[in-house]
């Protein structure tokens, strides 16, 4: 288990604290339309941070050829028709390039910001000249609006109930997941970034936002272009 992740509930619990069971029933979004909205038909997607596939397989509905990524093999036993490769995102070096590579589930928000700086030299390691990166950010109130809770559709409810400042501008934050048979709850490590700070982090590791895909901002494309460039 990764330093101040944890998770609790049934089936398996991931390094980062994530229940596969739960991510299992998880329903998709509208994040599939968002990303096909912003990446040309069929294009190669390399997605970080896969978990179970559900986005994957409403991508590959959509057309896109996809790779997906995660550090848990749990989670990837869940993917179908997607080639799949176990690997912490921040190791990956597959020598090859993409047309988009997708980093979702506030990946970019990783408390430790060596980890965030791995996570992203990752995207530009693999993104292919005139590609780009689709990242997912936090909400400005992910951290503020606390406690809240949200009762999906689908029939659980999700709750934040706490983001407690640990240090060094990081926050725990613990999540909790009911569904009418099952509660998973979620603990894990968060650094809040304001649009100027998320930027400066692209920047350092040769991106740069090309487009604002939502209108909280919460999903963006960026391109190679930073100092660091192609090669970082």
């Amino acid at each position: 288990m990764r330093e101040g992740y944890e998770g609790t509930g049934p089936g398996a619990i991931t390094p980062d604290g994530c229940a596969v069971e739960f991510y299992a029933r998880l329903p998709v979004g509208d994040e599939p339309d968002i990303i096909a909205a912003a990446v040309p038909a069929g294009a190669r997607i390399l997605e970080l941070g896969s978990g179970v596939g559900r986005m994957t397989h409403a991508l590959l509905e959509r057309g896109f050829e996809v790779t997906a990524v995660d550090e848990s093999a749990e989670m990837l036993e869940r993917v179908r028709g997607a080639r799949t490769i176990c690997s912490p995102i921040e190791d990956l070096d597959l020598g090859e390039q993409f047309d988009v590579v997708l980093l979702a589930s506030f990946l970019v928000h990783a408390g430790d910001a060596e980890v965030r700086r791995g996570l992203l030299r990752t995207c530009v390691r693999h993104v292919a000249e005139g590609g780009s990166v689709l990242i997912q950010r936090e909400g400005e109130d992910y951290h503020t609006n606390v406690p809240r809770e949200r009762v999906d559709p689908s029939g659980f409810t999700l709750r934040i109930t706490s983001s407690e400042p640990v240090g060094d501008g990081v926050n725990s934050v613990r999540a909790e997941y009911e569904f009418p048979d099952a509660v998973w709850t979620h603990t894990f490590r968060a650094r809040p970034l304001t649009t100027e700070q998320f930027e400066e982090a692209l920047k350092e590791t040769g991106l740069r936002v090309d487009q604002y895909l939502t209108e909280d901002r919460t999903w963006v494309r960026a391109v190679p272009g930073g100092p660091g460039g192609q090669g970082v």
